[in-house]
């Protein structure tokens, strides 16, 4: 890919949107194009129109998506698959119209459905039903793929679809009213060491197993897709490794510091019981994830603490 190239990173401010700018500008690719949602909606699609005839955008970066955890998923689906159903259709048709010569389309491991054979293939897509608790969002991301899918097969647009598994990193959302289990979990042990609490409540049982990989390796993985020219298709992106609930709480309790006992709520949903992506498809080209769950652990830690947690019981609310 031309080092020129003229990127527009959608969803920029979010975690994987700065992320990819991060890689980017490291790797040397300075020519990137930022909006904010107060500059550009990108559910006004007269407004993503005329930024598209406007920008001569040569790559989009589709990051920008409404997401959140079980909690934000059950509450306001309506939201849920409306804002990212209308963000995902208004860039992937201006992009088209405007003549993009490539987008990937970021998605995630909930596309496959609740009761997937072990690890999760790409073809597995659609076979069988989702998990009730975040479908709707689920559906508008398999509507973006498939979109991404259907323009390039009737218009020769050359838009990849990569699909991550559980992501945490810098620049989470440790809102707990809308957060991942990663973050939440980080906040909470954080929250519970600072205020000397002998326990810590986990949504639960404990026993699902998940996958989490570290955002900067999602930014890795999409400067290989582009770099390597790849013009088409879905591809999972994790590192092949899962642990359970219970053991990512333990991890993290562990970096945190806090030494007190788990406490887990099995009246609170679970979700799917296990997602661990068949990542094979991307390690047979050559590439692979490199941060350890640990070592990721312990960077995002120090950087919720610098930056959101402060040295006060009161300021660690202030996330």
């Amino acid at each position: 890919m031309n080092k020129q190239a003229r990127i527009f990173v959608a969803g920029h401010r979010g975690m994987v949107g700065s992320a990819l700018v991060r890689r980017l500008n490291a790797e040397g690719y300075h020519n990137l194009v930022t909006r904010s949602r107060a500059e550009l909606d990108l559910t006004d699609q007269a407004a993503v129109n005329g930024f598209f005839e406007r920008e001569k955008i040569d790559v989009v970066l589709l990051a920008a998506a409404r997401v959140g955890g079980i909690l934000a998923n059950a509450s306001r689906p309506g939201e849920f698959i409306y804002d990212n159903l209308v963000i995902e259709t208004n860039v992937i048709h201006a992009a088209y119209r405007a003549q993009v010569e490539r987008l990937v389309f970021f998605g995630s491991s909930c596309i496959y459905p609740k009761q997937c054979p072990q690890p999760i293939r790409e073809e597995y897509l659609l076979t069988s039903p989702l998990e009730p608790t975040n479908d709707a969002y689920a559906i508008a991301k398999i509507a973006g793929l498939k979109l991404c899918e259907a323009y390039n097969r009737e218009y020769n647009t050359q838009y990849v679809s990569l699909m991550p598994t559980n992501l945490y990193g810098p620049n989470d959302n440790y809102d707990l009213n809308s957060s991942h289990v990663f973050p939440a979990l980080l906040r909470k042990a954080h929250e519970a060491k600072v205020n000397g609490s002998a326990t810590l409540t986990v949504w639960g049982s404990g026993t699902p197993r998940r996958e989490f990989l570290h955002v900067d390796d999602l930014a890795a993985a999409t400067l290989f897709v582009l770099e390597h020219n790849v013009t088409e298709g879905l591809f999972n992106v994790g590192v092949g490794e899962d642990l359970s609930i219970r053991e990512l709480a333990e991890c993290i309790c562990k970096v945190a510091g806090f030494e007190g006992e788990l406490v887990f709520d099995a009246s609170k949903p679970d979700g799917t019981p296990r997602k661990l992506l068949d990542v094979s498809r991307l390690t047979k080209m050559g590439w692979h994830a490199t941060i350890g769950l640990e070592e990721g652990i312990a960077s995002t830690y120090r950087e919720f603490v610098e930056l959101h947690a402060g040295s006060t019981p009161a300021a660690a609310m202030q996330v």
